[in-house]
C-alpha cells in the first residue's frame, strides 16, 4: 500500500503548503499520520480570483465537454480506488472494505451528475405572434462549498459534482480531519485537464474561511454539509449578502418496525447499517420504535448481532466497525449513555469506550429510554442505537415527528395501508421502506425542518447551482 498523502492545497491549478499547519491523526492509533496546511486570508484570495476567472471560463464550455471531463475524472478515481481508500481508512478508521465502496459511490455521483449536464432544460412558453417568452437555466456563479469528515470523499463529491455538471467553479473548503479523499478528487480532475481555477481547495480554520470567503462578491453559492448548529450560522453570515445556501444538515433517523415485518431479518439488517461507519453517519438508524407485540423478540436479535460486530482497525481483516473520528466523540457518547442511565434507560450492551489505543466506543444499544433524555432529542452521531416499544404505528409516528430533524426516516412493513399512512405522514425528505438505503445518485437527497433545505442527486441535483432566467423578446418594439 502507499503511504499517507502529503496535505496540500489547491489553487488555481497549483499544489502549495504554508507554514501554518494543523495535524491529521489516524483515529485508530490516535497517532500524527501528516501535517496539514492551513490557508489564510492571502490563500482565500487567491482562491476567489481564482474561482472567478475559472467561471469565466468554464461557464462558456459546453455541456458536452463538460460531462465527458467530468467521467474522464470519475474514471480515474476508479482506477485508483484502492491508493484513495487507503488514505480514507487511515485518516477516518473506516474498514478498508467500506472505503472502497465509498471512492465507487463518489465516482458515481460524478458519472450522474455529467450525464445531467446535458439535460438542464428551458422551455418555450405560448406567446402572441412575434414574440417569445423563453427559459434559461444558467450557472449560478462560483460556488463556496464546505464538506464534513465522515464521508471523506464521496460528500465533497456531491458537492463538486453538482457545481461542475451545472458550469460552476468552486472553493471546496473539505473537513481538516480527513484532507485526502478531497485531495484524490482535485488530482484526479487536474490530470483528467479542468482549467486552472475551476476547482479549488483549502483547509483552515472553518470559522476563518467561512467568513472569509461567504460575504466575497466573488461567492454566489453556499453548499454544506454538516451539523444544524453550524448550518445556522453559515446561513446566517450568507444572508447578509443575499447568498443563496443549499444545506445538508443534521439528522436523528427514525426507524418504524411494525408488527406484520419478518423480526429477524428487520433487526439483523438495522444492526448490520446501524454501526456501519461506527454510526457517524447523517442517516443512521438510531431511535426504534417497535410493536410491542414484536418488541423483546426485535431487542434480542438486535443486541446478538451489535454484540457480534468486529471492531477494531479498519486495515485489519473482518473488521466491520472502525473508531470515531476523534477524542470528543468518545466523550460525546459517554455523556449520553450517562444521562441516558440517569434517567431510567437500560444499557442492554455497550456503552463505554474500549481499553485499546485510538477512539474507540463499544457497539451501543440503550433500550426503553425515556423521552426526557439528551440522545432522545440530540443526534449521537456514533454506534448508539435506542429501541423503544409502541403500542401503534400512530404512537410511532408521533415519536418519529418529535425530533426538529427530519432527514432520513425508515419503516419496516408488509402492509400498503401502513405504507400509505408513512407516506403521508412521516416528517423527512427521504422515507425507505423495507430498506435501508437512504439516498443514491439517481435520487434526490435532502432535509425538512431543522435538516436543511434543497436536494443533491437525481434530476434534481443541479436546481441549487443554476438560476432561472426568463427571456422575452419582441420581434418588434412595442
Amino acid at each position: 500500500m502507499t503511504q499517507y498523502p502529503e496535505p496540500q492545497l489547491y489553487i488555481n491549478g497549483e499544489w502549495c503548503t504554508t507554514a501554518n499547519t494543523l495535524t491529521v491523526l489516524n483515529p485508530s492509533t490516535g497517532l500524527e499520520i501528516g501535517r496539514l496546511p492551513i490557508a489564510g486570508p492571502n490563500e482565500l484570495d487567491e482562491a476567489l480570483a481564482a474561482a472567478e476567472a475559472g467561471f469565466a471560463i468554464w461557464r462558456q464550455t459546453p455541456p458536452k465537454q463538460r460531462a465527458d471531463l467530468i467521467r474522464a475524472a470519475a474514471a480515474l478515481m476508479r482506477e485508483r480506488q484502492d491508493e484513495i481508500a487507503h488514505a480514507i481508512t487511515l485518516e477516518n478508521g473506516k474498514p478498508y472494505q467500506q472505503a472502497r465502496l465509498e471512492v465507487i459511490r463518489g465516482a458515481e455521483f460524478f458519472e450522474w451528475d455529467a450525464g445531467e449536464a446535458v439535460r438542464t432544460y428551458g422551455r418555450v412558453i405560448p406567446s402572441a405572434p412575434g414574440v417569445r417568452y423563453i427559459v434559461h437555466h444558467q450557472p449560478i456563479g462560483p460556488v463556496a462549498a464546505f464538506s464534513p469528515w465522515n464521508f471523506p470523499m464521496s460528500q465533497p463529491a456531491r458537492k463538486v459534482a453538482g457545481a461542475l455538471a451545472a458550469g460552476c467553479s468552486i472553493i471546496l473548503k473539505a473537513a481538516e480531519e480527513t484532507p485526502a479523499g478531497a485531495m484524490h478528487i482535485a488530482r484526479a480532475f487536474a490530470d483528467a485537464g479542468l482549467p486552472r481555477g475551476v476547482l479549488n481547495l483549502v483547509f483552515g480554520v472553518p470559522d476563518d474561511v467561512s467568513r472569509h470567503l461567504i460575504p466575497s462578491d466573488v461567492t454566489r453559492l453556499v453548499a454544506f454539509t454538516g451539523s444544524t448548529a453550524v448550518g445556522r450560522h453559515l446561513t446566517g453570515l450568507a444572508s447578509d449578502h443575499m447568498t443563496p445556501v443549499l444545506m445538508e444538515l443534521g439528522g436523528h433517523a427514525p426507524v418504524i418496525v411494525c408488527e406484520d415485518t419478518d423480526v429477524d431479518a428487520a433487526a439483523t439488517s438495522s444492526a448490520t447499517r446501524k454501526y456501519r461507519n461506527a454510526g457517524q453517519v447523517c442517516t443512521s438508524p438510531t431511535r426504534f420504535f417497535v410493536h410491542r407485540s414484536i418488541y423483546e423478540q426485535f431487542l434480542d436479535r438486535f443486541v446478538t448481532r451489535a454484540q457480534q460486530i468486529v471492531v477494531g482497525d479498519g486495515m485489519e481483516p473482518r473488521v466491520e466497525m472502525g473508531p470515531v473520528a476523534h477524542a470528543r466523540r468518545v466523550d460525546a457518547l459517554e455523556g449520553f449513555v450517562a444521562d441516558a442511565r440517569s434517567v431510567g434507560a437500560d444499557v442492554v450492551t455497550g456503552g463505554s469506550r474500549m481499553a485499546r489505543d485510538g477512539f474507540f466506543f463499544e457497539p451501543t444499544v440503550l433500550a426503553q429510554v425515556p423521552a426526557n433524555a439528551r440522545v432522545m432529542q440530540e443526534e449521537p452521531f456514533g454506534p448508539l442505537a435506542i429501541i423503544n416499544s409502541v403500542d401503534s404505528i400512530d404512537d410511532a409516528i408521533d415519536a418519529a415527528n418529535s425530533v426538529p430533524y427530519g432527514l432520513a426516516a425508515y419503516a419496516f412493513t408488509n402492509r400498503s395501508d401502513y405504507a400509505d399512512l408513512l407516506t403521508d405522514r412521516v416528517e423527512a425528505g427521504n422515507l425507505s421502506i423495507n430498506t435501508l438505503e437512504a439516498s443514491l445518485p439517481e435520487t434526490p437527497f435532502g432535509g425538512v425542518k431543522s435538516s436543511g433545505y434543497g436536494r443533491e442527486g437525481g434530476s434534481e441535483g443541479l436546481h441549487h447551482y443554476m438560476v432561472v432566467k426568463n427571456l422575452s423578446h419582441s420581434m418588434k418594439i412595442v
